[in-house]
């Protein structure tokens, strides 16, 4: 299939990075050559922020960046807004649009250059289907470990791997942390944020998916280097199918209350707060039918 060929397609169906990366290559510049096109036309993009737009780990979204595809169009000699239709929200009617990182986590930089380090986008071709997370709670009231049992569907062929994250308590020793692939993959390139307490880490599949595919995966971090916890959140960039968070603590170490909440982003008021009764076997959980973009949580009071 020729350059242009993709390239059309990719005009066609997006997103919008792999529409960037099809004409960027079919034009045969170089990054700094684009940054460089740009400039002569009073517009000014860093190098990083073009790979990170055509790798998909960021998104323009400002005013200045918006202004900036539309001079892209015109440097890569594509018809115009054929790049920035594709950064219209595309949902299905009643769902919501994605979330950017920044909006989900404090530590959002990070982990975009801990993503973009191993080359992943936001969006790495895959929506969960089911995600079935159980978090351990030790004596010391430190999170031990979450584990995960998560199905996830291809929506694009090629997808050869998950990208999964982990941010520890402030405080953690990101060194410590250890990656478990328990089923049906095998752990890969593994990065680390000491300051943010962020890891992230490739969780690779025997074969490539195609679209429609799924993958039933199993895997778990352990930590146990942080200080006393009091909560357990879980951000999702993108709506997807459901989740099940589990919070299991320790015998000697039971919280007197359990909520489990709902926050659209870091910055909004936490909403849908509702108590968790604690069963006999130290265990709380509760089921999200459907996610939408956002936080879900538990969190929990030690007195």
């Amino acid at each position: 299939m020729s350059q242009r060929t993709v390239l059309a397609e990719a005009l066609r169906t997006g997103p919008f990075h792999s529409a960037l990366r099809a004409a960027v290559a079919a034009r045969g510049l170089a990054l700094q050559r684009v940054r460089h096109r740009l400039a002569q036309r009073g517009v000014q993009v860093s190098v990083t922020s073009l790979s990170y737009w055509q790798s998909g780990v960021r998104r323009p979204e400002r005013a200045e960046s918006l202004r900036a595809v539309r001079v892209l169009e015109e440097v890569l000699e594509l018809p115009a807004h054929s790049l920035t239709r594709l950064l219209v929200p595309r949902t299905a009617p009643g769902r919501p649009a994605a979330r950017s990182y920044q909006s989900l986590m404090e530590p959002a930089a990070a982990l975009e250059t801990l993503l973009a380090d191993i080359g992943s986008p936001a969006d790495g071709g895959l929506h969960t289907v089911m995600h079935y997370e159980r978090v351990r709670i030790g004596e010391a009231r430190e999170l031990v470990a979450h584990d995960s049992q998560h199905v996830v569907r291809a929506h694009r062929d090629g997808v050869d791997r998950y990208v999964a994250i982990h941010h520890g308590d402030p405080g953690c020793d990101v060194t410590r942390v250890r990656v478990r692939a328990a089923d049906n993959c095998r752990v890969g390139r593994i990065r680390r944020h000491e300051e943010s307490g962020v890891v992230v880490a490739e969780l690779l599949f025997d074969g490539r998916l195609r679209s429609g595919d799924t993958a039933l995966l199993g895997y778990g971090f352990e930590d146990g280097s942080g200080p006393p916890s009091g909560e357990y959140v879980r951000g999702f960039p993108f709506g997807g199918g459901q989740y099940v968070l589990q919070a299991g603590f320790a015998p000697g170490a039971l919280p007197v209350r359990c909520r489990r909440f709902v926050q659209p982003s870091s910055s909004a008021p936490r909403q849908a707060v509702a108590e968790l009764v604690l069963n006999g076997r130290g265990t709380v959980h509760f089921v999200q039918e459907t996610v939408r973009p956002g936080l879900l949580g538990i969190a929990w009071d030690w007195s």
